[in-house]
């Protein structure tokens, strides 16, 4: 395909796909060097190879993969022309991303319970990555929430429709992909630290 044909809004509409798939690439990168700084740390002696992963978080894998089919449903609904249903998975999806976020921060309450803190006298490396990684990703979540708000005032705002939702799929994209590397790195964390 000749990225130069098609109209104005064909080329605009490639140019943000685009731009997203680079982030994405970039944001895996940092994730592997987080998680490849883990590799390297677990053979320190001081890692702790006996923790058990806060329930919290495996709880938040739940939430997250459920709000990923909830805005699997929104857009299906919107394809068919059903705002209503479109309207109630787009909140549904939102509820639940707040949801996952209130949950990892009760797996950093599990953590520190434990006597394990980021930094500190009772801190260890293991501990130290688990907080930062977590947090990293919270704040990508953070992201993806923000991006389904100006989805759902677009969407409020009748900015889309069955045949225009560039801004819904892009949203998704992201918010699936942060789903993805939540159980990418709960899994990680939890058989490969």
């Amino acid at each position: 395909m000749d990225l130069t044909e098609g109209t104005i809004e064909e080329k605009n509409d490639r140019a943000k796909r685009m731009m997203l798939w680079f982030g994405i690439g970039s944001l895996i990168m940092s994730f592997a060097g987080l998680t490849s700084a883990v590799l390297v740390s677990r053979k320190r002696d001081d890692w702790l190879h006996d923790f058990t992963m806060p329930k919290a978080f495996l709880i938040s894998c739940g939430l997250i993969v459920v709000s990923s089919l909830t805005f699997i449903m929104a857009k299906r609904a919107l394809k068919n022309s059903n705002r209503s249903l479109t309207t109630i998975m787009l909140l549904v999806t939102f509820i639940l991303g707040v949801a996952f976020i209130y949950s990892q921060i009760e797996g950093f309450k599990e953590i520190k319970n434990s006597g394990y803190y980021l930094t500190g006298d009772s801190s260890n490396v293991t501990m130290s990555f688990i907080y930062v990684i977590a947090a990293v990703h919270i704040l990508h979540v953070v992201a993806g929430l923000l991006s389904l708000l100006v989805v759902i005032y677009n969407h409020f705002k009748q900015k889309y429709s069955a045949t225009k939702m560039l801004g819904m799929e892009l949203s998704a994209t992201f918010w699936h992909f942060v789903d993805i590397l939540w159980l990418f790195l709960f899994l990680f964390l939890t058989y490969l630290a």
